[in-house]
């Protein structure tokens, strides 16, 4: 984990190091996917059978879970867990209730205007099992689905090495009233919800995380489905001063790090005390890690400490970072959070770590990567609901606009269009 100083390196490297790098599109990925898609469209759940036992069991037999796959999940949970889980369910639920929209009216004795919010009617979520089952993000991607009023919710996942699918995964698509569950991973997942096959059924948008060949899928079909966001590594940026706690800190980074090789963090203070600490306390707690090679290998390239001049400096580049997880750890956090644009999530002092986010908080985990959180936002209600305008004029009313129409339309060009005004308005 590499440590620079805005008053001693260049602006360039250090942007270079906490900005996500702009990657071009790989195209054997690119054309990898695109056949893989062609593929499912053609062959349907053949396909989906030949690329599960290729790519993540051999004995992978039947896509879909069966109720005595559900029940077994049931009998073997561990009941803590199991409470784990609908502790969690409970709390993402109440939060997301309170991102419910509302159809609207407005009328007068001329015309009305308003808007209806609907469910999107199918959604397909996705939740990556390979390196380790995220019944997490089951949780994060159907409740606020559920919440929306999405009528019909189904759930991909690749299966376990005997051809299952994981039973935390079936017990929390159960909670959350997912009936439907395929054994599916990666890009045959995204084209099986895209198209429909004998046995997956076609959806209207596609939503979750998921490897490179996943993330691709989803921008190529994009346009045939909706999609939520193309979300890349993990990433977190601590904002902290000399009053944050280094062992606190190091222990944040580790986290994020431990998700893939290809992790993002860095830590942006003005205390040369705290980075120091901070790095002393990363390589002590990285020798006791499980997952020693991903953080290895993330933090020897994707991490990085910056030393600022100032608070100011330092808040300026969290907001070039604009990163999924922003923790601030200073005096005061209320006070440094005003001065924050970008962040998925932003979470405050030293006893507000990211995992809170991931698991059971109530905030959603699925965030914008790369950057895009100066333009995006985490997964919220809003992602399942379509929103329609409602428009309905009288003859005095229309009477009374048309000029503004008329003369919108006439400085456009569009003659058509006026006419549609004047056939209302003007008697021959």
């Amino acid at each position: 984990m590499r440590i620079l100083e805005t008053d001693r390196d260049p602006a360039g490297q250090i942007l270079a190091a906490i900005k996500p790098i702009e990657s071009e599109a790989d195209k054997k990925l690119e054309d990898t996917v695109r056949d893989i898609i062609t593929d499912v469209r053609a062959r349907g759940d053949q396909a989906l059978l030949e690329y599960g036992r290729k790519f993540d069991s051999p004995y992978l037999d039947h896509i879909q879970a069966t109720q005595a796959e559900f029940d077994e999940a049931y009998a073997s949970i561990d009941p803590k867990l199991l409470q784990a889980i609908r502790t969690a369910k409970a709390n993402i639920e109440t939060f997301h209730r309170n991102q419910i929209q509302k159809s609207w009216i407005d009328q007068t004795d001329e015309f009305t205007y308003g808007q209806i919010v609907r469910p999107i009617e199918k959604v397909g979520i996705y939740a990556p099992a390979r390196l380790a089952p995220l019944p997490s993000t089951v949780l994060m991607t159907a409740v606020p689905a559920k919440v929306a009023g999405v009528k019909e919710i189904i759930l991909c996942a690749p299966p376990r090495e005997d051809g299952k699918i994981d039973a935390t995964m079936l017990v929390a698509a159960r909670e959350c009233g997912v009936e439907k569950v395929y054994a599916v991973g990666g890009a045959p997942a995204a084209a099986a919800m895209a198209y429909g096959t004998s046995t997956v059924p076609k959806v209207d948008k596609i939503v979750g995380p998921g490897n490179a060949y996943f993330v691709e899928a989803k921008r190529q079909l994009y346009g045939y489905v909706g999609i939520d966001q193309l979300a890349g590594p993990s990433e977190i940026l601590v904002l902290a001063d000399d009053s944050a706690n280094p062992t606190f800190v190091a222990a944040d980074i580790l986290s994020q790090a431990e998700h893939a090789e290809d992790s993002r963090c860095a830590l942006v203070t003005n205390s040369r005390q705290l980075a120091d600490n901070v790095l002393r306390e990363v390589r002590t707690q990285t020798d006791s890690a499980a997952r020693q090679d991903f953080i290895r290998k993330s933090l020897d390239t994707f991490c990085v400490i910056v030393i600022t001049r100032d608070m100011e400096e330092a808040v300026d580049l969290a907001n070039e970072f604009a990163p999924e997880h922003l923790e601030i750890v200073t005096r005061n956090p209320w006070e440094t959070l005003k001065k924050i644009k970008n962040a998925g999530t932003i979470l405050l002092g030293n006893y507000t770590p990211v995992p809170l986010c991931d698991y059971a908080a109530g905030p959603n985990h699925t965030l914008p990567t790369g950057g895009r959180a100066r333009f995006s936002s985490a997964l919220s209600v809003d992602d399942f609901i379509t929103k329609s305008g409602l428009l309905a004029y009288s003859q005095e009313a229309l009477n009374e606009i048309a000029p503004t129409v008329l003369e919108m339309a006439t400085a456009e060009g569009l003659a058509a269009h006026a006419n549609t005004i004047k056939i209302r308005t003007f008697k021959s």
